[in-house]
């Protein structure tokens, strides 16, 4: 994959975005805390498309697995990672891969209605793609059931997710327009 300067800031800022975010969390009583990661991670899928997308949020993964307390609660490390809720944290990397390649494949040349329609189908297929790693890993760790671990981790966030999707929804295009404007013809498109 050849990359730009362009794209390594956008990598970057993607990843400084979602390291931002996802501390700011509300810890529920279970293992897995309500965060503004993935807003973020779907931001970056959708602003980036698949593989810078994934790239950015590999790069988050990363930082937060030395160390650089940048998960939910201001926690890090290797021990976060692959515990309970790292199938989650390591989700986010085919979460942004997948909004974007569906996303920058389906929808993003469209306009009007399409546009929004493939966006959201996109996020919504994305935020699938991190509840399987992420439950999946949760029943590993934990022994807990199918059901239980549904209950636990995927039917009170998804209302959340549904409130980040749309909010991704509205904030996206303005940026992406924007960024757009900002890349001379020369080095092609975001």
């Amino acid at each position: 994959m050849k990359m730009t300067t362009h794209d390594l800031v956008l990598c970057a800022l993607c990843a400084a975005v979602t390291c931002i975010l996802a501390p700011l969390s509300v810890p529920l009583a279970g293992e897995v805390p309500i965060s503004l990661a993935t807003f973020a991670v779907l931001l970056s899928g959708i602003l980036l498309g698949a593989k810078l997308g994934g790239l950015s949020q590999l790069i988050y993964v990363l930082l937060g697995s030395v160390g650089v307390p940048v998960f939910a609660g201001w926690t890090g490390g290797i021990g976060i990672t692959l515990g309970v809720t790292g199938g989650y944290i390591i989700g986010y990397i085919p979460m942004a891969f997948f909004a974007g390649l569906l996303y920058h494949k389906f929808g993003r040349n469209e306009s009007g209605a399409r546009k929004y329609a493939v966006m959201f189908v996109s996020m919504v297929l994305a935020t699938a793609v991190l509840y399987i790693f992420g439950t999946a890993w949760f029943m590993v760790q934990t022994r807990m059931t199918l059901a239980a671990s549904l209950a636990a981790c995927v039917i009170p966030f998804l209302p959340g997710d549904l409130i980040k999707i749309i909010a991704v929804m509205l904030v996206a295009p303005p940026i992406e327009a924007a960024l757009k404007r900002a890349v001379p013809a020369s080095q092609g498109t975001v």
